[in-house]
């Protein structure tokens, strides 16, 4: 499986940072775009990281989509690390709306984004974009994708979806809140109650099924949420033994991995890839191809559903 990627990669350009201004923010967001180095039609990908990181993290999972034939956006949120932005910092409550508004803004100024890599622009389809994320970077690429927040009466807030986004992919995003939250997170994360029922854009779901996290009283079944309680084309791929990190997509040997497996990450790089190719309508035979390897395994590492 891994051999057969490399084949098919091809040489990237990454530029860093490019700054787009957003006063509203406090803080001008900071965007690294790759490319790969030829092709045309290219679809882009915004991605969302999860708490804490920023631009520089997810290479193995941009690494690999900019080398299989997309343009991948990375902006910097104000949790990361590299800001250090103080808890008591004003924003800090309503970080996870400018999240959002983030990755809104990155899609507004596409064509700035573009014209910071010579000759890209030309090569670009910018009406085939998806959104994918991780952790809370998940919750906040779900909410373009047409996921809701409940307010304290259970009635969903503000619909923050965005026509522009035909796909998702969504690692490791967080379930249903209420009585499914732990006591700590029902007290710090309000934002942390989401309706699925108009999350209707296409989405693949990864999640882990060791992936216990202290922010539920529930199991690892808690990250499968968004793909039972969401309608339309959906697809899951639950990992057997993964964590939070999905055997490593943050980054080769990072300290916060509790799971590391290059084999787990190639899996959601090959399906992840085929998701997007097939639900963006360019290319079926990645996902078919990914998804047979996958079910006629000797030993496999996962499982695959779709509806």
């Amino acid at each position: 499986m891994h051999d057969e990627a490399m084949r098919t990669a091809v040489p990237i350009v990454s530029v860093k940072p490019v700054v787009l201004a957003a006063p509203e923010r406090g803080t001008d967001l900071l965007v690294r775009v790759s490319a790969p180095v030829s092709g045309h039609d290219l679809p882009v990908i915004v991605f969302s990281h999860g708490y804490g990181w920023s631009l520089d993290g997810y290479g193995p999972l941009a690494d690999y989509w900019a080398a299989h034939g997309f343009v991948v956006i990375q902006p910097t949120h104000l949790d990361s690390r590299t800001l250090g932005i103080p808890a008591e910092d004003p924003r800090t409550p309503l970080i996870w709306r400018i999240r959002v508004a983030d990755l809104t803004h990155v899609l507004d100024r596409l064509d700035r984004l573009l014209d910071a890599v010579p000759g890209l622009a030309e090569r670009v389809d910018p009406s085939r974009i998806a959104v994918a994320g991780h952790s809370w970077g998940a919750q906040s690429a779900s909410m373009l994708l047409g996921a809701r927040v409940l307010d304290s009466a259970g009635e969903p807030g503000e619909d923050l979806s965005d026509p522009r986004v035909g796909a998702g992919v969504l690692l490791a995003l967080t379930g249903h809140g209420g009585t499914d939250l732990s006591p700590f997170a029902a007290e710090h994360f309000p934002f942390m109650s989401p309706s699925f029922a108009d999350m209707r854009t296409p989405a693949l779901v990864v999640a882990g099924d060791h992936d216990q996290s202290h922010l539920s009283l529930r199991g690892p079944d808690w990250f499968t949420d968004a793909y039972f309680a969401s309608p339309g084309d959906k697809s899951l791929l639950t990992l057997f033994g993964a964590e939070h990190s999905l055997g490593g997509i943050v980054g080769h040997q990072v300290a916060e991995t509790t799971d590391e497996s290059p084999e787990r990450v190639s899996i959601i790089q090959r399906l992840s890839s085929g998701y997007l190719h097939r639900t963006l309508g360019k290319d079926e035979s990645g996902w078919r191809e990914a998804g047979k390897a996958l079910a006629h395994s000797m030993n496999p590492l996962g499982s695959l559903v779709s509806k």
